[in-house]
């Protein structure tokens, strides 16, 4: 008798155990931005575009980039297999903002620096947490 009374207590309790922490959303997508940038200043585009997810919309002056297909090739030509024709990528990161559990917006600014330039710009991104990965779903860079 004494089990059938322990049993909904043990499945009880079992059940209110808290769940493994996660990294908090900003943590992540700091990290997946700073592999984004390593992948671009090695010359590595699919290192740099994992951070994309296959839906992503890119703005550009001339419209939408649909896709992480059409995205990649945007970039393409500056990448040459070692290092990025354009300049080392950083980021500096000015705010984040979460829009949901699921959903964060990060505001930063990008920097690339060549050996004779310094080109720097703004981007606002929308990120979507996609299982246990952050992805950009939305690019506004300028």
């Amino acid at each position: 008798m004494m089990r059938a009374l322990l049993l909904p207590i043990v499945m009880m309790s079992a059940a209110a155990a808290p769940a493994p922490a996660q990294v908090p959303a900003e943590a992540a997508i700091r990290q997946t931005m700073a592999a984004s940038a390593a992948g671009w200043n090695a010359g590595d585009i699919a290192r740099f575009m994992a951070v994309y997810a296959d839906d992503a919309v890119f703005v550009t002056p001339k419209g939408l980039l649909r896709g992480k297909t059409a995205i990649a090739a945007k970039y393409q030509p500056s990448f040459r297999g070692v290092g990025n024709a354009r300049g080392a990528l950083s980021f500096a990161f000015l705010e984040m903002r979460g829009i949901d559990p699921r959903h964060a917006m990060l505001f930063a600014r990008w920097t690339l620096t060549g050996a004779s330039t310094v080109e720097s710009g703004m981007t606002t991104l929308v990120f979507e947490r996609r299982g246990t990965a952050w992805q950009i779903i939305a690019d506004h860079s300028s």
